[in-house]
């Protein structure tokens, strides 16, 4: 059910759920002050009680409300990447909700670079929102993707296809040496150039990925099986599979064979969707192509991320 922006701010006021639009992926919006709508989400999407929730926020005067200390480098980061597609991981205030927490003593921040959804949050106040589908299932890229997994009466704020199709870098300044606890379009190269300190990754230690979503559950795992194409060897083309390249130098002419031709950007902007139709194809299996060296764009590390938390095992 396509809602209004006035009547998606009602809802959330009002302590229900919208699923709306951000550059990453659609959210499951509630009232970040309001415990019973975040619980809602959990219920909602059968997310575990033990993966935090990122508070979406409109203003920079809102990181006060949530974090209890706001330090140089994510002044920075954020001065250079806000709005946009990194969530920053703080110290938190008391008051916040250990719901939205998982019970730790950091929160997870991110002002959203979407018009629709900046103005909703202005409108109704931060929200937390997780990405807006069933938990485990590939993320939701497009309104439709919502009604897949919630039904036709879920109320989504439509704001077209997402322009990045990626969940959101997370990085860590909750200590005295920021870490990435997810990689995301934002680069570690791009981070650490703008503080001028270099930029570790976590050890994924149960105690990095506490703090962040998306680290330590099942996720973004479509019904269909998963590989990466085995190198050199020779492809035998199936009709019920899903064949993703990248290099450029495959045949397309037909709707199972899809090659982005170098554009990484693009196939980050299409992988969740190529999953979801795979499913909705009944495709058996999808294979991709192995991905090249990770510094050769930056699209590849969070693709790679996400690509290897899906393959099946």
């Amino acid at each position: 059910m396509i809602v209004s922006v006035t009547k998606a701010s009602e809802i959330i006021r009002a302590g229900g759920l919208v699923a709306i639009p951000t550059e990453t992926v659609y959210g499951l919006a509630a009232d970040a002050s309001n415990a019973l709508a975040v619980q809602k989400t959990f219920n909602v999407k059968g997310r575990p009680a033990d993966n935090p929730l990122i508070v979406h926020i409109s203003s920079l005067n809102q990181v006060s409300d949530f974090a209890s200390e706001f330090p140089d480098f994510a002044q920075k980061l954020a001065a250079e990447f806000w709005p946009g597609p990194l969530t920053i991981v703080l110290k938190k205030k008391n008051s916040v909700l250990d719901l939205v927490t998982a019970g730790l003593d950091t929160v997870a921040l991110r002002m959203p670079n979407h018009p629709l959804a900046l103005h909703l949050i202005s409108m109704s106040g931060p929200v937390t929102a997780p990405s807006a589908n069933r938990s485990g299932l590939p993320s939701p890229t497009r309104p439709a993707h919502v009604t897949d997994d919630f039904g036709p009466d879920f109320p989504v704020l439509d704001g077209g296809e997402c322009t990045i199709g990626i969940e959101s870098t997370v990085i860590d300044l909750s200590t005295e040496n920021p870490v990435i606890l997810r990689p995301g379009r934002i680069s570690t190269e791009e981070i650490s150039q703008r503080l001028s300190v270099a930029v570790d990754h976590t050890d994924e230690t149960l105690s990095d990925l506490k703090k962040s979503p998306g680290t330590r559950y099942t996720h973004y795992k479509p019904r269909a099986d998963v590989q990466w194409l085995p190198s050199g060897s020779e492809i035998t083309l199936h009709q019920d599979e899903l064949y993703i390249f990248h290099s450029g130098t495959h045949q397309t002419n037909s709707n199972n064979v899809i090659d982005f031709a170098g554009d990484f950007d693009a196939l980050g902007r299409a992988i969740y969707d190529l999953y979801r139709t795979a499913d909705r194809r009944n495709y058996t299996n999808i294979y991709i192509e192995p991905l090249p060296n990770p510094s050769d764009h930056p699209m590849i590390p969070p693709l790679l991320n996400r690509i290897q938390k899906s393959v099946s095992q």
